[in-house]
Formats: structure tokens, C-alpha cells, sequence
């Protein structure tokens, strides 16, 4: 590829290099350079990356990409670097994201589960080559590959929806964080459609405040044909005015909705309800609990529906689906008692995890939780107020506690239970470990044991470090052991 292919459609201030340069690559990490690649300098908010630009010249960058001159390479300046990289990176990898159709979920909770359903009605009912792109995975086909963070930073994008085009995907579906809107990892990227799905408190360490929030998953409705959006949301009509193109709503409540679920019947494994739209009803099946399975399906199928799929493949396609890892998971355990494992990590998904259990309980509904470190304090207390008024009996531990103290963040936790003003029993054990035995030993028939925060995640990260922990292959050594007494 030549210098002047690859800062085609950049706002270039200066050109001090030759634009018949050849470029071997094309990257942000100083430490990634190889003679005749383009480094670029993009200021984070940890590292500015113009402090590197000495060690990728070491390295024989063919050519330097920055916001400022630079002394003893060609170099190229931008006014914003970051941009500038979006779109550069799609240009290395021929702009794959023309080659798909993209479609884009965003939304505090149900973005891994609404694209994994969406992926699966589109191969079941089109036969197409589908790639996903996720918080827990991601896919070509039927091929996993492993995902570091909700949607990867411009390079890795572009190289992923590369690979998903050559090998012969038609849709490429993928979460779309806050994160990454706010930071431009998929500026330059046009889709067809784009699905809120909800949201609430989170992410305030990084965006501050509710609307801040707000403001950055509005971005994708500017950069979509379709806003699919959750019209009983109440941030719906941010997201609705944000959209650039035709927007189609979705509700559970309302019948002023494109698509609206009525007869909704919740069971202990699946939901079921009626569609509705223009008129026709049409009974579709889920096989995963909860009131917010339904408001997935509901986005599935509006998804499915805008790409031409039919209400009669859709609800076949819908009744084949599984559960996604993480979410809503029972666990296989020859006990009395339900062990579910889910991902809620914020207040509004760990009162929904929390209401599906009560759902089908026959007992009590225990949960165990805690919250993670360098993350947002103010849930804390929230999420602690919300498990003692839904559940029957909590224990508050450890989750990713990172940097922070795990006695610090737990103290936060329980002076929300202790505002609440509640009755409901609680202890704190801080090991992990040791609050799943709790957990597991107090446990009597008909109870639903929920381990909330974890997940689709199988580790702990304490002090910078990752450890093992699967919370499945601990439930059954606990059990194991709790026989064997």
C-alpha cells in the first residue's frame, strides 16, 4: 500500500513525506513497529503517544503520523490523531465494513445476548455467514476466537471485519460500547442498523454523568440506515432524535410501538409472548428466562425483520436459540436447589437477574455478588440496596477488585444495605471462594442460588493480575467436596 492509499479521506494539515511511500504496516504501538511500517501518535488517556516517536523511528518507521512536526522522519500531521487512525485503519484493511452488513448493538445491558441471537436467526433462517463481535467472544462463523474488551480499538476492528469479509460473511454483528463511541474506534464505520437496548447506571468513573453517557451511545443512530430502538426505555428519545435514518421501536409495554410483545408468559427456562406488528400477531419461543429475554427477542426479531427475514423463519429460528454463556446460565448440578451464574454487574441487571429468579423460584432466592474495583463507586451502595430488597439472603464478596481494596469497595456495598432499612439476612465474606461454599451449604430445596458479576468471565484480576477462576469448575469442587463430607 502506498503513504497516499492510506491517508485517503484525512484531513492531512502537513505532508512532509513521500506519498509513493510503500507501508508495510500500520500501527499505534511503538513497540509493534517493523522497518517501513507507519506509526501513528495518538494522545490517551494514560500514555501520549507522541512520547514513543523516538523509539519507533529506532524501530525504522517508514513514516510518522502525529499532531505535531517531528524532527528526523517524514512524518504526516493531523489535527486529531485519533480519528485520523479510524480511519486510516479501515483504509489498511480496504475498508471491509463496505463488504458486510453491520449491524451494531449498544445499550448497558442485553448487547452480548440481543447479538448472539441476532447472529443466530440470520444463519438459521438465511444460511449466511454471520461474524460477531462481543464482550465475551469473537466469531466467523462458527469459528471462536477470544475477545480482550466489548468492541477493540480501530486496528484490531479492522483487521477482524478484514478477516470476517474474506472469509465470506454477509453480516458482521457486534456490540458497540460507550467506550468506543466516545473514543472513535468505529468512527468511519456505516450501519445498516443500529439496536438500543436499554440504559442505566454505569460507566460513570469514565463518562461522569448520566448524560454524558447517553450522549455517547446516541452516536451510533448518527452513523446507521435503521435505529432499532427500545421505545419503553426512558433515554429512547435522546436516542431516537440522534438518528440519522429510519427508526423502528420496539416495546413490551405499549402498543404505539413498530413491534410490540403481547401475552408475554414467563416460564423457569424460557419466555414466550406474541408479537405484534402492522396488525399480525405471530407467538415466537425463547429457551432463556426473564422478562428481559423478551425485550431481547423483541430486538432479534426487529433486527431480523429490517434484513428481510420473515416472521415465520424468525420464530422458528428464535426456538432453536440457546443461552449465551454467563447470562441467566444454570449451572448442571445434581442438587435440590438452582445454581445460576450471570454477568449482572450493574444495578438495573442485577434487579432483573434478581426478578427472574423470584420468577420461578420455589424457595428462597440467595445471591452472591460484589463489585468491581476502578469502576464506578456510585453503583455500589445501589447494587447493595437492591439485592436486600429483592432477595431472600445475600452475601456480599469479591469480584475483580483490580487496584482498589476489596474490604473498600464491600464497605460501600453494605452501607447501602444498611440504608435500606431492611430485614433481609446478609453476610460479608470477602474470599470468593469461600462465599460460593457459604452460599452453597446454606442452600434448602427449591432455592435458586444466583452468582452475580462473574459471568461469562473466568477469572479474578487483583492488583494488575489475572487469576483462574471459574466459577463453574468451583461449584462442582465445592460439591464435590460437600458429598464427600
Amino acid at each position: 500500500m502506498k503513504l497516499r492509499e492510506l491517508l485517503e479521506n484525512i484531513d492531512v494539515q502537513e505532508l512532509a513525506a513521500d506519498p509513493e511511500t510503500e507501508i508495510t504496516d500500520f500501527v499505534s504501538d511503538s513497540r509493534r513497529v517493523t522497518p517501513g511500517a507507519v506509526f501513528i501518535a495518538v494522545r490517551g488517556y494514560e500514555n501520549d503517544g507522541h512520547r514513543f516517536i523516538p523509539s519507533a523511528v529506532a524501530a525504522g518507521a517508514a513514516v510518522i503520523v502525529a499532531e505535531e512536526p517531528v524532527e528526523g522522519a517524514p512524518y504526516v500531521t493531523v489535527a486529531d490523531s485519533r480519528l485520523a487512525m479510524a480511519v486510516a485503519a479501515g483504509n489498511f484493511h480496504g475498508n471491509p465494513s463496505r463488504r458486510l452488513h453491520m449491524i451494531g448493538v449498544t445499550g448497558t445491558n442485553g448487547k452480548t445476548t440481543t447479538t448472539n441471537l441476532i447472529k443466530s436467526v440470520l444463519e438459521n433462517a438465511t444460511g449466511a455467514k454471520v461474524g460477531l463481535i462481543g464482550t465475551n467472544r469473537n466469531m466467523i462463523g462458527g469459528l471462536e476466537l477470544p475477545a480482550e474488551r466489548t468492541t477493540p480499538d480501530c486496528l484490531e476492528l479492522q483487521a477482524l471485519l478484514r478477516r470476517m469479509a474474506d472469509e465470506g460473511c454477509a453480516y458482521a454483528v457486534m456490540e458497540v460500547s460507550s467506550h468506543a463511541l466516545y473514543l472513535d474506534r468505529v468512527y468511519g464505520i456505516h450501519f445498516d442498523q443500529g439496536i438500543f437496548t436499554n440504559l442505566t447506571e454505569d460507566h460513570l468513573d469514565f463518562h461522569k454523568t448520566m448524560d454524558a453517557y447517553a450522549q455517547a451511545k446516541a452516536k451510533l443512530f448518527s452513523m446507521c440506515d435503521t435505529a432499532i430502538i427500545n421505545a419503553d426505555d426512558p433515554w429512547s428519545g435522546l436516542m431516537i432524535r440522534a438518528a440519522a435514518g429510519k427508526v423502528i421501536t420496539f416495546s413490551a409495554r405499549s402498543d404505539e410501538a413498530d413491534l410490540t410483545a403481547k401475552n408475554i408468559r414467563l416460564h423457569s427456562n424460557y419466555v414466550s409472548f406474541c408479537a405484534l406488528m402492522t396488525g399480525k400477531l405471530e407467538k415466537l419461543r425463547l429457551g432463556i428466562p426473564g422478562m428481559f429475554s423478551v425485550y431481547n427477542a423483541l430486538a432479534a426479531t426487529a433486527s431480523a425483520l429490517c434484513a428481510g427475514v420473515g416472521i415465520e423463519e424468525i420464530r422458528r429460528a428464535l426456538g432453536e436459540c440457546a443461552g449465551v454463556k454467563g447470562r441467566a446460565e444454570v449451572v448442571p448440578v445434581d442438587t435440590d436447589y438452582t445454581v445460576l451464574i450471570d454477568y449482572a454487574h450493574t444495578p438495573d441487571a442485577l434487579e432483573n437477574i434478581l426478578d427472574t429468579a423470584r420468577e420461578f423460584a420455589k424457595g428462597r432466592t440467595v445471591v452472591l455478588f460484589g463489585c468491581g474495583g476502578d469502576r464506578d463507586p456510585l453503583k455500589r451502595p445501589i447494587m447493595g440496596a437492591i439485592a436486600v430488597d429483592k432477595a431472600d439472603y445475600v452475601i456480599v464478596t469479591s469480584d475483580n477488585p483490580r487496584t482498589e481494596d476489596p474490604e473498600a469497595i464491600i464497605r460501600d456495598i453494605v452501607r447501602g444495605i444498611r440504608e435500606a432499612d431492611t430485614d433481609t439476612p446478609f453476610e460479608v465474606i470477602t474470599d470468593r471462594r469461600a462465599a460460593i461454599a457459604r452460599a452453597l451449604r446454606i442452600a434448602e430445596p427449591g432455592d435458586v442460588v444466583i452468582l452475580a458479576g462473574k459471568g461469562h468471565e473466568t477469572y479474578q484480576e487483583i492488583d494488575h493480575v489475572k487469576r483462574h477462576f471459574d466459577e463453574r469448575e468451583v461449584v462442582r469442587e465445592i460439591l464435590d467436596g460437600i458429598k464427600r463430607d
